[in-house]
């Protein structure tokens, strides 16, 4: 009995010592919380996609309260969070438009073909990675869904050989334009419907040869637009969304339809 008595006597008071020891070590080593940051915190959506340059929500918010970062830096939370988070720091935030991915490539199955029957690992960057030219054209869309895999809302699928983006549900996070190893995928604002579907930089004939869908560079939309927001690089076409009007003048005079009109989705 009197050993169990002496144990517990002990035990309790490793406790004490250790308990007030924590005690100290917490008071020596508290580290200050901006409040700002936690509220900061709330109104990040949490995808913890790296979009925004950081890290994650948590490292945002915590630059945001440093200063180190605007309140309006997080591409997926738009406009609400941004505000909330311009009322919490005290500073006015500049609208920022929301930006959907938009895939430059039309090259499904029914207009360009696979040059082999390609049994590697179905990704695209391990597709890339093995040196084969494993569609007829360089430069579209693989079909194997490495952007569809990354996407957290689900916003992207691989539909008859090509990566379609569903708009509605895209929250302009990136992730797919960074795993795209043929850089087909861009960032363009929600407004924007009038966009270059094809990525092929080759001469007419030579596009026309692997894919009947693709850019010929014959310049008709360029000298259809009244505000010159539509020009040409190298063979192919390109908008400058910031230009743009979306007038549609330019996808109703290409030849090759690869121009997507104001009213796509």
């Amino acid at each position: 009995m009197q050993i169990i008595l002496i144990t517990t006597l002990v035990i309790a008071l490793v406790g004490l010592v250790v308990g007030a020891a924590l005690v100290f070590m917490s008071g020596k080593f508290h580290v200050e919380v901006d409040e700002r940051e936690s509220a900061v915190r709330e109104c990040l959506p949490g995808n913890n996609c790296g979009a925004c340059g950081y890290a994650g929500c948590d490292a945002m918010a915590a630059a945001i309260a440093a200063g180190e970062a605007p309140a309006n830096g997080c591409p997926v939370g738009g406009a609400p969070a941004a505000e909330k988070i311009g009322a919490i720091m005290g500073v006015s935030v500049e609208t920022v438009e929301r930006n959907v991915a938009f895939v430059r490539c039309k090259g499904s199955c029914d207009v360009t073909h696979n040059q082999g029957n390609y049994i590697g690992i179905k990704d695209c960057r391990s597709a890339v990675l093995s040196g084969l030219n494993v569609t007829e054209c360089g430069y579209g869309c693989l079909g194997f869904g490495s952007c569809q895999a990354v996407c957290p809302e689900n916003a992207i699928r691989v539909v008859n050989g090509v990566a379609v983006v569903n708009r509605s549900r895209c929250v302009g996070c990136g992730l797919c334009v960074k795993a795209c190893p043929r850089n087909l995928i861009e960032l363009v604002p929600a407004s924007k419907r009038v966009a270059v579907q094809c990525s092929n930089r080759d001469r007419g004939p030579l596009v026309k040869k692997v894919c009947s869908a693709g850019c010929i560079g014959c310049t008709l939309c360029t000298k259809q637009c009244e505000v010159g927001a539509i020009s040409m690089n190298g063979a192919l076409a390109h908008i400058d969304y910031a230009a743009c009007v979306q007038c549609g003048k330019c996808a109703e005079k290409c030849p090759a339809k690869v121009i997507t009109p104001p009213a796509a989705s």
